[in-house]
């Protein structure tokens, strides 16, 4: 089990053993307060996962996704090299210096976009060690996939990331709240990966051209731009 780790105001912690997602949903479920933050941080990848009770409906709620993104790219780009690069997909991916590493991922009761969701949940998985060589003896193996302690992040320790990662969450929904969405906006667009690229998404092929005011995808071809949610991320609850 990890040791007990230190969160802001209105946060709280619990080690896990199991999924942190899926222990976050149970607790969700079972009725607990908002700010609770579920992580694993034993084995080869950490996780970490925080309880929502939006006051919203769910297409707008759903902006916690890249609104946790965003506090995650901010908390890792505090504690690693400057050199190294930490980047944003649309559809909840994580990328250190290009390649994959690592996704968030939001569960919720419902998939109904009107509906104000009892609880929502957001978390992450970040593997640590390159999945192929855990001793990191070999690199290269997957280009396009790595791990954190392979992108010069040796020095970042899990337990100091999850706090960060909390304390600048906090920050962003802050914003949000008192602010609205332009700022956070503003802030992803500029460590989102791939926008003006080609792009394939749940069997949609175009270019990525922006997000909507709830962050659903822009995407266009040929003379068509279709609007693709970001509530049809949403996993069903378990």
């Amino acid at each position: 089990m990890s040791e007990a780790l230190s969160f802001p105001p209105l946060m709280s912690g619990e080690a896990v053993t199991g999924d942190a997602i899926a222990a976050a949903c149970a607790r969700a479920a079972a009725g607990c307060d908002a700010g609770l933050i579920c992580y694993r941080l034993d084995g080869a990848q950490m996780q970490a996962a925080l309880v929502f009770a939006p006051e919203v409906p769910l297409a707008q709620a759903v902006a916690m996704l890249p609104l946790c993104g965003v506090g995650f790219q901010n908390a890792l780009g505090a504690l690693s090299p400057p050199e190294v690069a930490v980047q944003l997909d649309w559809d909840g991916g994580i990328r250190l210096n290009g390649a994959s590493c690592g996704a968030f991922r939001m569960v919720a009761p419902t998939t109904d976009p009107e509906a104000i969701p009892d609880w929502l949940v957001v978390g992450f998985t970040l593997p640590l060690y390159p999945a192929d060589d855990p001793d990191l003896a070999q690199t290269g193996l997957n280009p396009d996939q790595t791990a954190l302690y392979a992108e010069g992040c040796a020095e970042v320790q899990p337990p100091a990331l999850v706090e960060a990662w909390a304390r600048h969450t906090l920050h962003w929904i802050n914003r949000w709240e008192d602010l609205g969405p332009a700022s956070l906006h503003r802030e992803w667009r500029g460590l989102v990966f791939g926008i003006d690229e080609d792009a394939t998404v749940q069997g949609q092929s175009g270019r990525f051209i922006g997000v909507d005011e709830d962050f659903g995808m822009l995407q266009r071809s040929a003379d068509t731009t279709r609007l693709i949610p970001l509530t049809t991320l949403l996993e069903p609850a378990p």
